[in-house]
Formats: structure tokens, sequence, C-alpha cells
């Protein structure tokens, strides 16, 4: 199975069945006599990117360990509508029970993969790269990032411990918290140096909201710089000011765009020179792809 980092998918998986009651389907034994076998496909019903296929036939051996599975198209590939999936072959019962568990976490994976496609192909030929963000629901993080990378992005920080993001709020709460001394002008640096002081071994970036605290940033030397809902013209003075400042260090911090991309803007966005985009709605608002389960 594809890796998950702490996330057991078997734990998931279980979890999922026992939340539709799949052990105990009323309808499949009432109307099914426990002996009837069947063949059946998982299709795609729009075109889009293959994530969780492996996952998918994992919830029907997990429901039923004599279920045949058979993967068609694999995570990563392109789909288009029609095309088979996967197939499985066994107990009625089984397959119906577990069906929907089954659609739903291939459907929602293939989602994010056909999203995150999207994007990787509006920026194609530019330097920048596409993340993801921590917008995903509780429980399903590393299945989440697992589909974006399936999709050809890459994942920002995992988790809490990963990696330093300074946002604005931490610069609020230096200079406003109780029992602090810290001058406006001086809490970026200060954030910035007491991060890599801490925690030398980690990425420390840091979010800026306008051209003058860019500019501090870039004198504070994290390895990214975060310009958060920028315009477009300010983002493309930053790339500036960072390609052409004396001051900037070496190596150059990258510089991360986030808040308001679209698929409409990203390769504006993308043109500027910046070297990453992190996209929210890659996970928290990506679209299913539609799949259905169809007996031959």
């Amino acid at each position: 199975m594809p890796p998950l980092g702490r996330t057991p998918i078997a734990a998931l998986i279980r979890l999922a069945l026992q939340e539709d009651a799949a052990f105990v389907d009323v309808t499949s034994r009432s109307v099914l006599p426990s002996a009837v076998r069947i063949r059946a496909r998982i299709i795609a019903k729009s075109n889009g990117v293959i994530a969780g296929a492996l996952y998918a036939a994992q919830v029907f051996r997990t429901l039923d360990p004599t279920i045949r599975c058979h993967l068609a198209h694999r995570d990563g590939q392109a789909i288009a509508a029609g095309q088979t999936i996967l197939t499985v072959d066994g107990r009625a019962c089984s397959i119906f029970a577990a069906e929907r568990t089954a659609l739903n976490l291939l459907g929602h994976l293939s989602g994010i993969a056909t999203l995150t496609r999207a994007y990787i192909d509006r920026v194609r030929g530019t330097r920048c790269a596409m993340f993801d963000t921590r917008k995903t629901l509780p429980g399903l993080r590393d299945v989440q990032k697992y589909a974006v990378r399936m999709g050809g992005g890459q994942n920002h920080r995992r988790d809490l411990r990963e990696a330093i993001l300074i946002k604005t709020n931490h610069l609020r709460a230096l200079q406003r918290g109780k029992g602090l001394r810290v001058t406006g002008d001086g809490t970026l640096q200060l954030a910035v140096a007491q991060a890599k002081r801490l925690k030398p071994k980690r990425l420390v970036e840091i979010e800026v909201t306008d051209v003058e605290q860019f500019q501090q940033a870039l004198s504070a030397q994290p390895d990214i710089i975060l310009l958060d809902n920028w315009r477009l013209a300010d983002i493309r003075r930053a790339v500036r000011l960072r390609n052409s400042s004396p001051h900037t260090p070496h190596p150059t911090p990258s510089l991360e765009v986030s808040g308001g991309v679209t698929l409409a803007n990203v390769r504006a966005i993308a043109s500027t020179g910046v070297d990453r985009i992190s996209v929210g709605r890659l996970t928290h608002s990506a679209p299913a792809l539609d799949v259905s389960l169809q007996v031959t």
C-alpha cells in the first residue's frame, strides 16, 4: 500500500466500514442468499486522475478477505469517462456492503488528484511548484495529501511539528502579549532569529502582509517568505526585490503565494517568478470524481 505517514490506513478503513454498519448490511442480507457471487467493476463517470484505487480494493478485502480485486488503472493515471478503475469478484452481499465506503474514498481522493492536476497543467512551463495546505478533514490528512501527490502536487508541512510557519497572529502576539516588551520594528526579526536558534534543523517560513514587512523578512533570512493574499503587482515587486537586493542572503529565500488562488489566476501568479503556490482548496473544496459500481 502507498505510504501514509502516521495514519494507519487499515484503521481508517475499518472505522469507515463500522461507521456505515457495513458488517451488518440488512438490505443485502434480507434480499440475497449468502452464496450468490457476482463480478462488478468500478468505473469513472467523468474524466479525471485516479487516487485511492488500492485503498478502495482494501476496503472490499477488509470486509471480506475472499473478494478478489484487480486494478485496471493505478493511482496517478489519467482516466476517461466510462473506463474501468477496478474490478471485484466475490460474494454479492460483501461487495454491496463495502461498495459505498470504497466509492466514497476513491471518489474523494480522485477528486483531489484531478483538481491538483488541473492546477499543475495551468502552471506548466513556469518554475513554480504547487503545494497543498493543512486545510484537511480531521483524520484524513495523510490520504488527502497522498492524493495531492498523485495529482502532481507537493505537500506543505504535514503538521505543526514538521516545520515553522510564523504567521501574522504570532507577530501580533509577540507585540501585544502580556508581559512582553517588543517594538513593532523588531518583532519579525526577533521571531525568525528565535525560531532558527531554538529549532535549527526546522525549515522556517514567515508570512508578510506588505512590501515594507517583506523587506524586513529578507534581512531576517528565513527559508521561505509567504505572500498571503497579495495583489499581482505587489507580488512582482517582491520578486524583483528578492532577486536584486544587495542585502538578500544567499541562498535566497523561496517566495510562496497563498490566498485567493484560482484556476483562472494561478498561471499569472506563477509567471511572476515566485517559487511556490499553496492552495487550500486542493483538499478542502475539491469536488469528488464521479465513480460508480456496476454489476457485469
